[in-house]
């Protein structure tokens, strides 16, 4: 027991490291690139924001429902991804930690700040300062949209996540291999347990 919190202090003082180096990149990257673009590429760039945030929360929902006795023969096969789409599942709690707490919160939190930036360019094209009714309606309107996209894309994401979980967690079980065997990026703890 003591053992098990250990291991949970540890991955929650990890997830908490990760997420914050992780906004941070978010964030300078995005602001980099916004105050470089005209409003109509910004608001690309929030798009861009909001689907990545959905589909990892689309994983780490497919990660909790899936299954891993349709990868076992695929991985006895030695077919690339498969051995990776057993380790997601059997580390699912782990892996819909990441994708939804760490990139799935911090797209929304990056977006929202984005969204914010490009009203700012919008308003600034009619030269009306901070507090004009331009930039309030803006305002209102882009965080609106922001918000409707998120949650109608995270509500497809689900049903997506939980009737088609086999299928994008064996995606993602490619994505993982590429990078651990093409580009040396460990990714994902390897697993000595034998199949369920």
């Amino acid at each position: 027991m003591k053992q098990q919190t250990k291991n949970s202090l540890r991955f929650s003082v990890t997830i908490a490291v990760i997420t914050f180096v992780l906004a941070a990149i978010f964030s300078v990257v995005s602001e980099s690139l916004l105050s470089n673009v005209i409003w109509v590429l910004g608001l690309i760039i929030v798009l861009v924001i909001i689907f990545i945030g959905v589909t990892f929360d689309m994983l780490g929902i497919a990660a909790t429902a899936a299954s891993e006795k349709p990868f076992h023969a695929m991985a006895a096969e030695k077919v690339t991804g498969a051995k990776e789409a057993v380790q997601i599942i059997r580390n699912a709690d782990k892996f819909a930690s990441f994708c939804n707490d760490v990139i799935g919160d911090i797209s929304g939190v990056v977006s929202g700040t984005a969204s914010a930036t490009v009203v700012l360019q919008i308003a600034a094209m009619f030269d009306q300062g901070d507090g004009s009714t331009i930039q309030i309606v803006l305002s209102v309107m882009l965080t609106s949209l922001v918000a409707a996209l998120t949650v109608g894309g995270k509500a497809v994401g689900k049903y997506a996540a939980i009737n088609a979980s086999t299928t994008l967690i064996f995606f993602a079980g490619k994505v993982i291999a590429f990078l651990e065997q093409r580009l040396k990026i460990k990714l994902l703890p390897k697993d000595t347990r034998k199949s369920k």
